[in-house]
C-alpha cells in the first residue's frame, strides 16, 4: 500500500511540475498567457491531491486543515486560469496580476506541502 501511495505522490509532483513549468515557460518567453498545459497540470495535481487526502495506507491522522488550505489555493488557481483563458479567447490578454498570481499561488501551494507539517 505504501508503494501505491508513493506512486500517487509522484503523479502529484508531475502535475505540479507541468503546471509550474508551463507557467515558467510563458513568463520567460514574455508571452504572459494561459496554456492548455497549465490546465492539464492543475487537473493532474488536483486529482492526485484528492487521492492523497484519503486516509489510506498511513498510520497517522491526516492534517485536514492543511489539506483544506491546499484545496482552496488549488481552486483559486483554477479560477485564475479559467479567467485568464476566457480573456485570451476573447482576443485580449491575460492581466499581469492574474498571470503572476497563478505562478505565486502554485509555488505557495508547493511550499505549503513541503514546509507545513
Amino acid at each position: 500500500m505504501e508503494t501505491l501511495r508513493h506512486i500517487v505522490v509522484f503523479v502529484h509532483l508531475i502535475g505540479f511540475a507541468v503546471l509550474f513549468g508551463a507557467w515558467v515557460v510563458e513568463a520567460t518567453s514574455r508571452r504572459f498567457g494561459v496554456t492548455r498545459l497549465m490546465n492539464w497540470g492543475l487537473a493532474i495535481a488536483g486529482v492526485a491531491g484528492l487521492v492523497l487526502a484519503a486516509p489510506w495506507g498511513i498510520s497517522y491522522e491526516p492534517n485536514y486543515v492543511k489539506i483544506g488550505v491546499k484545496l482552496v489555493v488549488l481552486i483559486v488557481i483554477g479560477a485564475l486560469i479559467g479567467i485568464g483563458s476566457a480573456r485570451q479567447r476573447r482576443g485580449g490578454s491575460v492581466p499581469p496580476a492574474i498571470f503572476w498570481s497563478i505562478g505565486v499561488l502554485t509555488l505557495a501551494n508547493a511550499g505549503i506541502a513541503v514546509i507545513w507539517r
